[in-house]
């Protein structure tokens, strides 16, 4: 259910509810192993924006991602674009390289959004929650050049910028040629200039049953999502300063949530940390939407154009 947080009326508040009207559409894949995807389209979009790409994790909730940042990108103008890889076709979309390449759909997409008019920029911001936060630092990494800013919100485990083999290091596995870990590292210098906020749940510190586990990997990650957040992100700041690389690494611990992503944006503010800046649509926003949209916004279901 929506719920209107408001803390007082007036003009201000009606002139950002106004500027946070968008429209939430679902866009139909474009053929065989092209990607769906939801799209948060504001009222008055800036061409001058940088467009948020928000990844789902392993529950598939792309219209979560789409609805959730919706109405704050919408009061800069920005449009929400929210992949929707599905189970079927992207069964390991998380490690990127894998199962059919989830990377070149991804690229794929913000091409074809690109020739549709919904984007313009030379880069897009990237987000993602849980199995998305694995596959966008692992794309961060890849394409460096095309992230203006990363959000990471708990990942299960990560890619660390050491000599353990790929996918939890960057050098080759044993016995295989033109591995990605490598590929992974040529960037690292460009990945590590990035902007890079790593967000995880103050409660996010038990194991369950998606929680990659093994000798190995607690060695190297820690047991939970919340020890393996603050791990990888001093890894990430101690890498860019041993290059002589200032690093721009944030880590928060989100207030009174564990690992279900309408609590952390509900109550520990993740909307607010992926999309900042809104000014005076903090005073109307909406929170924990997952099946409509906020303010005026509508929803349609695309079946043509874009």
């Amino acid at each position: 259910m929506l719920r209107n947080v408001s803390k007082g009326g007036g003009a201000q508040t009606e002139a950002a509810k106004r500027a946070a009207d968008f429209t939430l559409v679902k866009r139909p894949a474009k053929g065989r192993g092209a990607l769906a995807c939801w799209l948060a389209l504001p009222a008055e979009m800036d061409p001058k924006a940088t467009p948020l790409v928000a990844v789902h994790g392993i529950q598939r909730r792309a219209k979560d991602q789409a609805a959730s940042y919706a109405a704050r990108a919408a009061a800069l103008g920005r449009p929400v674009i929210a992949p929707i890889f599905d189970a079927r076709s992207w069964p390991r979309y998380q490690q990127v390289v894998r199962s059919g390449r989830a990377d070149h759909a991804l690229l794929a997409l913000m091409s074809d959004l690109r020739l549709t008019g919904i984007w313009n920029t030379r880069r897009f911001e990237l987000a993602g929650f849980s199995g998305g936060a694995q596959f966008a630092h692992r794309f961060a990494m890849l394409y460096p050049q095309l992230v203006a800013r990363l959000t990471l919100s708990s990942a299960g485990w990560y890619t660390f910028p050491d000599t353990a083999a790929f996918p939890y290091g960057l050098s080759a596995r044993a016995g295989r040629r033109n591995d990605w870990g490598p590929r992974l590292a040529a960037g690292l210098d460009q990945f590590l200039r990035l902007p890079i906020q790593v967000c995880v749940g103050a409660e996010d510190n038990l194991q369950d049953a998606n929680t990659r586990s093994g000798a190995e990997i607690d060695r190297q990650q820690g047991r939970d999502r919340l020890t393996r957040a603050q791990r990888w992100a001093e890894a990430i700041t101690a890498a860019a300063a041993a290059r002589g690389i200032a690093p721009q690494v944030t880590f928060k611990a989100l207030p009174g949530c564990g690992h279900d992503f309408r609590d952390c944006v509900e109550y520990g503010g993740l909307d607010g940390v992926v999309v900042p800046g809104t000014g005076p649509v903090d005073a109307a926003v909406v929170r924990g939407s997952a099946a409509g949209s906020g303010f005026s916004g509508r929803e349609v279901m695309l079946q043509a154009g874009l």
